[in-house]
């Protein structure tokens, strides 16, 4: 690349290639070098314009988890946008095979994606601690399933017609989504149990 192409290299496209390295490669890929030598340029525009290494971290695990939080729908019933949130947070953490590593010391990137959630659970009438125990449960549930997932899925030669996680054997692609999908259902039908009248209620 030219020096006034490295002049005009933007930080957005940075970040790209430092995400599609992750994902590539996996965590311990993802170095100044290795983004610049992906770019084609030297390391020194990196750092002008993202910033050290950890910037750049910084900047990788607000990209990857932006998406998390869907737009709220108006008279969406909270479980359902939960549960959407839900499967975009698992979306995202699949997204790279180390996703979980670029959030260590970085909890204000889950903090961020939360808030959405949180203010539909506050509106719907939770307090502030449900709403916020309410999103931890979901969290939590969601990245450990997605921990497990990636070591547990592939082919499986067992008999069609088990349910899904049912053979010993294995389990395959399309049976974790429906055991994901009915393990966030069981979840929200406790917490939905202690609060059965509780609604989405848009802002207007």
């Amino acid at each position: 690349m030219s020096p006034a192409a490295e002049f005009s290299l933007e930080r957005d496209e940075i970040v790209a290639a430092a995400v599609d390295i992750l994902t590539e490669y996996g965590f311990d890929a993802v170095s100044m070098r290795s983004v610049a030598a992906r770019l084609g340029v030297s390391p020194v525009p990196l750092y002008s314009r993202v910033g050290n290494k950890e910037a750049l971290l910084d900047a990788v695990a607000e990209q990857l988890f932006s998406t998390v939080a869907p737009s709220a729908v108006e008279d969406e019933p909270w479980p359902d946008y939960a549960r959407r949130w839900a499967t975009g947070l698992r979306s995202c953490l699949r997204a790279a095979p180390d996703s979980r590593l670029v959030l260590r010391g970085r909890r204000w990137v889950f903090v961020e994606s939360t808030r959405p959630l949180i203010e539909v659970l506050r509106r719907a009438g939770m307090s502030a601690d449900e709403a916020v125990a309410a999103c931890r449960m979901l969290t939590w549930a969601t990245v450990g399933f997605v921990a497990i997932e990636k070591e547990a899925t592939g082919p499986r030669s067992g008999p069609v017609g088990r349910a899904a996680g049912g053979d010993p054997e294995g389990v395959d692609p399309a049976e974790a989504d429906e055991m994901f999908d009915r393990q966030i259902g069981y979840l929200l039908a406790g917490i939905a149990a202690e609060h059965p009248a509780d609604r989405l209620r848009p802002d207007g």
